[in-house]
């Protein structure tokens, strides 16, 4: 089988192809995500830096299939990413009450050996209840991870997985920063089996 190399560094992505049974190893790409220039549409934005972390990843690598993924939220047409602090993760999550955002990942796919390329974005829309100062609060002091998530909350665990009301699209993709299920049938495209 082909070696399939994950070029991230997430807890959440590698947990996520553990769940999968597929074989793995895992890379960090060392890419700034800060560039002047950078692409103002989520869209864009992670479909540049997935493929940025990727070719970074493969240049390190003789064979095998490197995936590269970026996430980021997207609310009032303005891009979400990692909170700097407890204060601008306590706005954000005030300004997500009661409303909906989108949360974007690029994924790009080389296959090393043929430079075969795949690259894709999946969209989720989350709708967030209303949430008191108090349950904000509770979430902040619960979490010192808070600010490793690009949208400043954990859907997955903590307090804040009782955070959304309704979700459109990929759940994968909210939990984890990696649709699965898009990386399954991506997969088969390179031959992997799985």
């Amino acid at each position: 089988m082909k070696k399939i190399i994950l070029a991230t560094t997430s807890p959440y992505r590698k947990q996520a192809f553990q769940l999968l049974g597929l074989e793995f190893e895992a890379e960090g790409s060392n890419v700034d995500e800060k560039f002047d220039g950078r692409p103002d549409n989520p869209e864009e934005l992670v479909k540049h830096l997935a493929k940025l972390k990727a070719e970074s990843v493969a240049k390190n690598h003789s064979e095998g299939i490197v995936i590269g993924f970026d996430s980021v939220g997207w609310f009032n047409n303005s891009v979400l990413e990692k909170p700097q602090s407890k204060e601008e993760a306590f706005e954000r999550l005030k300004s997500l009450s009661g409303n909906g955002h989108d949360f974007y990942t690029g994924i790009h796919i080389i296959d090393v050996s043929s430079g075969k390329v795949i690259s894709d974005v999946v969209k989720t829309t989350v709708e967030i209840r209303e949430l008191s100062d108090a349950e904000i609060n509770k979430y902040l002091d619960q979490d010192p991870r808070f600010n490793t998530y690009a949208l400043g909350y954990d859907p997955l665990g903590n307090y804040s997985s009782s955070f959304a009301r309704s979700i459109q699209g990929s759940y994968n993709n909210l939990l984890r920063g990696i649709p699965t299920e898009m990386i399954i049938e991506k997969l088969k495209e390179f031959d992997v089996k799985i």
